[in-house]
């Protein structure tokens, strides 16, 4: 994540002027961060989880969300763009600019991000009572860490290497892993 000119916003007039901006931007306690492209390998796969999920929750309340939708995050003053997201929350579905309710939330990896996405993106995700999943998928090492929440707040991992499928029981779904990494060249 790259820092935006150090601009300093409210949440409501981030909100105001990254309607006006031709390039995503990520808030966090009154700084805005530059979101940077993608390589192709990580927008294939969230696209492949992306429709995976979309085709696994018809005709449920759930709704799969990509990459262009903002993540509230209340109670660390932010909003975020994560890869993938699931909401199931009926007040998501009224939301034009952003969902505050995920189930689920997915992170593809890269070089840039990884750390930000395994350590103070996580910090902020755990805040949200209604996630109960977090995906970090590590397209280099072929794997999928699921971090699932447990009944007591504690987040358990499950690692998914190989041609095992990742279970979602947040959503009682499974993803096969060739799905996910799907048109992705072996290295």
């Amino acid at each position: 994540m790259q820092t935006a000119a150090r601009l300093r916003f409210s949440a409501e007039h981030y909100l105001a002027w990254e309607a006006t901006q031709a390039e995503k931007h990520e808030f966090v306690a009154g700084e805005v961060f530059a979101m940077l492209g993608a390589r192709q390998d990580h927008v294939i796969v969230s696209g492949n989880i992306f429709a995976a999920l979309k085709q696994r929750l018809r005709g449920t309340p759930c709704r799969a969300y990509v990459a262009d939708m903002k993540l509230k995050v209340e109670a660390a003053d932010a909003f975020f763009y994560p890869d993938v997201m699931v909401s199931c929350h009926p007040e998501d579905r009224k939301s034009e600019q952003f969902i505050s309710n995920p189930t689920l939330i997915v992170e593809v990896l890269s070089d840039s991000t990884a750390n930000y996405d395994r350590g103070g993106k996580f910090v902020a995700y755990r805040k949200l009572d209604s996630l109960k999943e977090y995906l970090v998928v590590d397209i280099e090492a072929r794997r999928v860490e699921c971090f699932r929440r447990t009944a007591d707040n504690d987040w358990l991992l499950h690692d998914y290497v190989g041609e095992a499928d990742c279970d979602l029981s947040s959503l009682n779904i499974r993803l096969p892993m060739a799905d996910i990494f799907e048109d992705i060249e072996a290295v």
